[in-house]
């Protein structure tokens, strides 16, 4: 952030603000926002108090806590960073795979508690890596996928034959992959067509044994359809790292689900992550103070 300060007042708040008065308190005077974790949400109420704004910068891929209708409305620039941490999310979703495969969150519990459970695992090379979402991230894991002998196939609301050719990727209708993958993995971002598309129905299409994993955004997902997949046992596990409630709450009926390994929506929470997401946002503001905006969304 050093190197803000040649371009004018730079002011962290290095604490959560407790409500949305104090959140649009502390950003009245400001003309560029840092939003510096995703769920510090902007709604369009309170983006119209804000009458300094002039642009906000995500440190983060995606943009689903700012209402974009609104700040287009008011003129305000918003960009993200899209790919930049594409390879840390992937692994990490990768990395959530092989702990559900493996049932390692379940057996560490079950063994501090004295018990030596006799529970099968799940073997991944040849099985189906069922990607959803193929942007930078989704790419990556199908990447990975690939790496260790698992036949990937993948949706994404804009398939084309020459993105199949370059990912090496067979891309098949949604249901098709629900039918047939051994692991479904979600890469895509928040929209309305994206939330709640996997529910009862899809859980149900899935076959048994389906593991998935989410590190894209909780919504994407029905919480509660997923609680009952779970519970019935159709799903053999899921790995989560994204929540409809952040940070989730002691009761967040998701955690009481035994075959899941949750990890607190920070899949890009590496030093080397970190590191790539503060310059990013940095280099957003720079770009806009210097009347070149870059990675604009809204």
């Amino acid at each position: 952030m050093e190197r803000l300060q040649e371009y004018g007042e730079v002011i962290l708040h290095s604490d959560r603000p407790a409500t949305s008065e104090e959140k649009t308190s502390r950003a009245k005077e400001a003309h560029i926002l840092m939003n510096t974790r995703g769920y510090l949400s902007w709604s369009a109420e309170e983006l119209r108090q804000l009458t300094e704004l002039q642009m906000i910068t995500t440190c983060s891929i995606g943009t689903d806590m700012i209402d974009l209708t609104a700040a287009r409305e008011l003129g305000i620039v918003v960009s993200n960073q899209p790919g930049r941490t594409a390879p840390i999310v992937a692994e990490h979703a990768f990395g959530l795979m092989f702990a559900v495969a493996k049932r390692a969150a379940f057996m560490t519990s079950a063994m501090k508690a004295g018990r030596w459970p006799r529970m099968d695992s799940v073997y991944l090379q040849g099985k189906t890596l069922g990607v959803i979402g193929t942007g930078n991230i989704g790419s990556e894991m199908a990447r990975l996928g690939r790496a260790i002998g698992m036949h990937v196939i993948a949706w994404t609301f804009h398939a084309s034959t020459a993105r199949a050719a370059q990912l090496g990727v067979e891309y098949v209708e949604l249901d098709t992959l629900l039918r047939t993958a051994d692991v479904v993995s979600l890469h895509l971002k928040l929209t309305n067509d994206s939330r709640a598309l996997i529910g009862r129905r899809a859980f149900g299409i899935m076959k048994p044994g389906t593991i998935l994993i989410n590190c894209a955004r909780g919504e994407i997902v029905a919480t509660e359809a997923l609680i009952e997949a779970l519970d019935s046992g159709h799903l053999a596990g899921a790995g989560i790292d994204v929540y409809d409630q952040e940070p989730t709450s002691v009761g967040h009926p998701l955690l009481g689900c035994e075959q899941v390994v949750f990890t607190p929506h920070c899949a890009d929470m590496t030093p080397e992550g970190v590191d790539r997401l503060n310059d990013g946002a940095v280099e957003n503001v720079i770009a806009f103070i210097e009347g070149r905006p870059q990675n604009v969304v809204s």
